[in-house]
């Protein structure tokens, strides 16, 4: 997850200042969509730069967040990559741009974590280290890996989900539907990226009316850490 970012953030060629020129048409269409919540972002004071890598980048996550010299980098890894197109492809052209606030919101998320300085450690009282050896797998650093990230994703869907409630509440509905389908599919349950054991906790968008989209997204995401695995 976020170690392969920032391993290939560190050794690509990076454009710190997007150009309209220089950017295709998918990697315009995105920024285009996720534009609200940059202005969130700016307006917050979140040290937020975009990376567009420029190489061919097959097989990784679209868009995802790194975090290097205290500033974090939202990264477009497109070029080359059908997973970019196919993020939208299954989407209804109506819930597009929500779609992409949301998973935006969701890389704010892990911002966040980055600048509270927590991002990957357990909160007081969750010691993950103990969990792993309570339940030994056949790699326990692997293991805690997987239970650390699983951890960190779960966050940034409820700051994801808050951002949509607080900024398309109408949507909200089809978007948890949406997500929740991406986060149960048989070929994500039990990944890092299985986060249902938060998603359930806010099927009904109301939870996450808190005016800050993380404060009850941190709340809820405590309650949800004991039955994680």
């Amino acid at each position: 997850m976020w170690k392969n970012l920032l391993a290939g953030l560190l050794s690509t060629c990076t454009i710190g200042v997007v150009q309209a020129a220089n950017l295709t048409p998918l990697e315009q269409r995105w920024l285009d969509g996720i534009a609200p919540v940059l202005a969130f972002a700016r307006a917050t004071k979140f040290p937020v730069d975009i990376v567009v890598q420029p190489q061919p980048t097959p097989g990784l996550t679209p868009m995802g967040m790194a975090f290097v010299d205290g500033r974090c980098k939202l990264v477009l890894s497109m070029r080359g990559n059908p997973l970019a197109q196919t993020a939208l492809d299954g989407l209804d052209a109506a819930l597009a741009n929500a779609a992409l606030e949301l998973m935006a919101a969701h890389e704010l998320g892990h911002c966040e974590r980055h600048l509270e300085g927590h991002f990957a450690q357990a909160p007081a009282g969750f010691d993950m280290p103990d969990e792993a050896a309570a339940q030994p797998a056949r790699n326990p650093a692997v293991r805690l890996d997987r239970l650390t990230a699983r951890r960190e994703e779960g966050y940034a869907d409820l700051v994801g989900l808050a951002w949509t409630q607080h900024r398309n509440p109408g949507l909200y509905e089809p978007l948890y539907a949406w997500l929740l389908a991406r986060r149960s599919a048989g070929d994500v349950r039990g990944s890092e990226h299985d986060t249902t054991p938060w998603l359930r906790l806010v099927s009904d968008g109301k939870v996450l009316a808190d005016p800050s989209i993380f404060s009850h997204a941190r709340a809820l995401w405590l309650r949800a850490l004991p039955g994680v695995d």
